[in-house]
């Protein structure tokens, strides 16, 4: 197992992983965005290095601004939001190995400072479609812990619902996802993209949701859930399948973008890095003629 030491270097490994991969719909080095490319996402990976270098010691919500920060100062934009809200309490886990013990104890410790400076993170990364909200909005000052205050959106988006439910869907569904893949294809490219299905075909995508609508985000739901009945990127019909929902994510400005599924994905890597399931130098390509 690797030392658990190195946690800030497994975060970096985990959102270097999830950028390389040909994930459907969202940045990939052969899939840029108008104004966002792979680079600004591996940028963004660099930029995590000192905020999460004391293991998020002065607070996980002054963790989240600091990374928030360095990412703007880096790139100018914000293209790893929910990724830093999601390892922030993750690297905050001292006491063991098992991240599952530990994040209970870090979550029951944020503090009202911690919401604010959760809140002005999310302030400047200023993510798409964040709406208004009836409790504890972002664009105020707020009265109630991070916890509580994720608590309150855990019922609209993915993220907050982590910190909600003690990231049961990061360690029950989506590392377990991504170690059967991994022992399946044998790469991490592959696991990767069987994992997003996965976590498409479970979980209407939150920023789909909120740019587009629920409706929309079912629809994208199904889509997902279709192509695991054709078996998913194991059979050509599945990678076909696969390829024409990548052509519809990216069918009007990326507007179906899946970047909440993609944050989580990024979560499930590093909790499967640093609990030692999967080393950094593990066989990353997928070596497959008919995909992206």
């Amino acid at each position: 197992m690797s030392g658990w030491a190195d946690t800030p270097e497994f975060a970096q490994v985990a959102c270097i992983w999830e950028v390389m991969t040909r994930k459907v719909g969202n940045v990939h080095p052969a899939a840029p965005f108008p104004g966002t490319t792979a680079t600004d996402f591996l940028l963004s990976a660099a930029a995590l290095n000192l905020p999460f270098a004391d293991r998020c010691g002065r607070g996980v919500g002054m963790a989240v601004w600091a990374a928030a920060e360095a990412t703007r100062e880096m790139v100018g934009q914000n293209t790893n939001l929910g990724i830093i809200l999601l390892l922030a309490p993750l690297v905050a886990v001292r006491e063991s190995p098992a991240l599952r013990d530990g994040i209970p104890g870090v979550l029951a410790g944020l503090t009202v400072d911690d919401a604010e400076c959760a809140y002005k993170a999310i302030r400047l990364a200023n993510p798409g479609g964040l709406g208004d909200a009836h409790e504890q909005d972002v664009r105020a000052e707020p009265t109630v812990t991070l916890l509580e205050a994720m608590k309150l959106a855990a019922d609209r988006d993915m993220v907050a619902r982590q910190y909600a439910n003690g990231f049961a869907d990061v360690f029950d569904f989506g590392v377990p996802a991504f170690l059967d893949a991994f022992a399946r294809f044998g790469c991490v490219e592959a696991a990767v993209i069987d994992s997003q299905f996965r976590w498409l075909a479970a979980y209407p995508d939150s920023l789909v949701a909120r740019k587009n609508g629920p409706a929309v985000a079912e629809e994208v739901r199904g889509r997902a859930a279709d192509l695991l009945n054709l078996g998913g990127i194991a059979t050509p019909e599945g990678r076909r399948a696969g390829v024409a929902l990548d052509r519809h994510l990216r069918s009007d400005g990326n507007k179906l973008n899946p970047g909440t599924t993609a944050d989580l994905i990024t979560a499930c890597l590093f909790v499967a890095l640093r609990e030692g399931k999967v080393a950094p130098a593990a066989p990353f390509r997928w070596n497959a003629e008919d995909w992206l």
